[in-house]
């Protein structure tokens, strides 16, 4: 194996998320590889490399340490998410140009700026996706190791489930994920399931097994304890913490630099060598690899951090005043991202606003200013002495996925289902009530992640292009129509008070009225990915076509979209990568999938 035996020079120990000027004596020295960006994929390929490889390490991360500050308990607090997605001290805090197809909103696309990434940001869903997506993808990237059978070995190797293994899920991975019921919502959470089946659309025991297609309980990434399980927390804790022998051994091999931000690639001819990398105090240095520099910056850091290198299509970095190293026009095309609204009912009772709601018109302040503040330290201190109780969930704890038309021949609308009304994304409403966030999964409509060429090193121009095909407004149109059906069912007779958003105003049955309340009020889902394409940017396993010693490893190398959430795909092709590395594959494990009975002519 390469990596223990490759000859790298022995350096000494750093300690964790150490600061980068004093990397300065790290300057003369090689490692073995050099992982830019700690966020998932960057998480899960450190911990492969230096524990199953056998390799030395440098991990990059360009913001903080996720543990040692007065408010990191706002990352490992799953009910706590919100405080980081609306925060700039954790979160790149990017937003897109102004979407054309949605009355030229800028629409909010918060990025991770954290060891973790943006696993330390997320609600923490786990969702795999659909056994099809994986097939297309075989058929994208013209490479039969991305099917299905060939991917399901590497989500249950990253995993372990509360439920403990099967045929689907994993039981001894370092991933935590379980299912949660929260006491004081459960009725309406479980009326959610019901209003579901009630529409006519089945009830599924496991959304990431072999039926994703109907109502139930999801799966989320929090510990058996309560905490978020976040990858610095799920591969990275174990080696900066170690507490066994092998921990220990492979921690030897691992160094991890926080506030050091990659500035470019490094090459000697066509091969990436290094990276040149400042400081907190804007100090450059110069760092080496002996294999490969891998980028595992997300959908937008990484092929941003190529463009600044010269590697894009080479008009676009002329005009940007940058020197061109490689011409690879497809950097930062194909970008896709899932868009989402909020269908919300006000209730007579029964939901997280006793917990939840705050006091606004105090800026950063609001956030403390609980209406009821009882609860919320009771909450607390629950969450803090035992790691129980409502703050040890994402509440996010049912969803659904069912099909917007016939002729789709799986899902293509995801629910998450909240106990609650969220106005702005972030606040809860002080008033009972209860939302599904809506959102088709499989979007047509492509966009680009660019270089502002005015300021190339400045936050980079992010353009999903929301909404530009008839197919995604016609999806989007039909989403709407049937969450509210959904919604409007009898199980939630109990609860229902009146409809808060949209207003009984809207004209449903219009067209124009739906279509235009939709670009209104829809948001992003934070599931930016593509840029960086298998089959247009990389190959089939993550290494940058035309050039050597460069891959590419996160959702940026996605062909399309998953149907779901992205953390736990990001987490499985990153698995899957580093073993590509190590130059070995597990063995395929067949695996029955759910389609419906006359999927093409009937929508359930």
């Amino acid at each position: 194996q390469k990596g223990a035996g490759s000859g790298s020079p022995r350096r000494p120990r750093v300690p964790l998320a150490m600061a980068l000027r004093r990397l300065s004596a790290l300057d003369a020295l090689r490692f073995d590889y050099i992982v830019v960006g700690a966020g998932s994929a960057g998480c899960v390929m450190a911990h492969r490399l230096v524990k199953e490889h056998g390799a030395t390490v440098l991990l990059l991360e360009a913001g903080s340490s996720n543990r040692g500050s007065w408010d990191s308990w706002k990352i490992q607090m799953p009910a706590a998410l919100a405080f980081n997605v609306g925060s700039k001290k954790y979160n790149w805090d990017f937003h897109t140009v102004p979407q054309k197809h949605m009355d030229m909103r800028r629409l909010h696309a918060p990025r991770g700026k954290v060891l973790g990434g943006s696993s330390s940001l997320n609600a923490m869903a786990y969702v795999r996706g659909h056994a099809l997506d994986f097939e297309r993808w075989a058929e994208e990237t013209g490479s039969q190791s991305w099917r299905y059978k060939n991917v399901l070995p590497y989500f249950k190797k990253a995993q372990r489930h509360d439920l403990g293994a099967s045929l689907y899920r994993g039981g001894e991975g370092p991933l935590s994920v379980g299912r949660r019921r929260t006491k004081v919502v459960e009725a309406v959470t479980e009326a959610f399931i019901e209003a579901g089946v009630e529409a006519g659309y089945p009830r599924t025991e496991d959304m990431n097994g072999f039926q994703q297609e109907g109502f139930g309980q999801m799966d989320m990434t929090v510990t058996p304890d309560g905490v978020r399980a976040s990858c610095s927390q799920s591969y990275l804790d174990p080696l900066l913490r170690p507490k066994s022998e092998e921990d220990r051994a492979a921690s030897s091999r691992l160094t991890v630099a926080t506030h050091a931000m990659a500035r470019r690639l490094l090459f000697e001819g066509d091969r990436a060598v290094g990276v040149e990398v400042s400081d907190s105090s804007g100090d450059s240095h110069k760092i080496y690899a002996g294999e490969e520099v891998i980028l595992s910056a997300g959908a937008v850091g990484s092929p941003q951090l190529l463009m600044l290198s010269g590697v894009g299509d080479a008009a676009e970095l002329e005009r940007c005043g940058l020197s061109v190293q490689h011409h690879l026009p497809d950097v930062g095309k194909n970008l896709q991202d899932h868009l989402e609204f909020y269908i919300q009912f006000l209730a007579k009772h029964t939901s997280l606003y006793p917990y939840a709601a705050t006091f606004g018109g105090f800026g950063a302040l609001s956030r403390y200013l609980y209406r009821r503040p009882w609860n919320a330290v009771l909450a607390g201190a629950s969450w803090f002495l035992l790691g129980r109780g409502i703050s040890a969930t994402n509440h996010f704890e049912v969803g659904g996925f069912i099909r917007s038309s016939a002729g789709k021949r799986h899902p293509d609308i995801q629910y998450h289902f909240i106990p609650g009304c969220v106005v702005g994304q972030l606040e809860f409403l002080a008033e009972h009530g209860y939302q599904a966030h809506c959102g088709t999964m499989r979007p047509t409509s492509r966009g680009t992640v660019q270089l502002a060429p005015e300021d190339p090193r400045g936050p980079p121009l992010i353009d999903p292009n929301y909404l530009a095909t008839p197919d995604d407004v016609e999806d989007h149109r039909n989403a709407l129509r049937l969450t509210l059906e959904i919604l409007e069912g009898r199980s939630f007779d109990p609860f229902v008070l009146r409809r808060f958003s949209p207003e009984d105003s809207l004209a449903v049955d219009s067209d124009r009225a739906v279509d235009a309340w939709i670009r209104q009020h829809s948001h992003s889902g934070y599931h930016l990915s593509c840029t960086c394409a298998m089959g247009r940017v990389v190959d089939a396993e993550g290494r940058v076509l035309g050039l050597q010693g460069l891959r590419v490893v996160d959702a940026s190398i996605m062909p399309s979209m998953t149907s779901g959430n992205l953390n736990a795909p990001t987490i499985m092709l990153a698995e899957k990568i580093a073993d590509a590395v190590r130059k070995v594959e597990l063995p395929p494990e067949e695996a029955p999938w759910h389609e419906a009975e006359d999927w093409e002519r009937k929508q359930r």
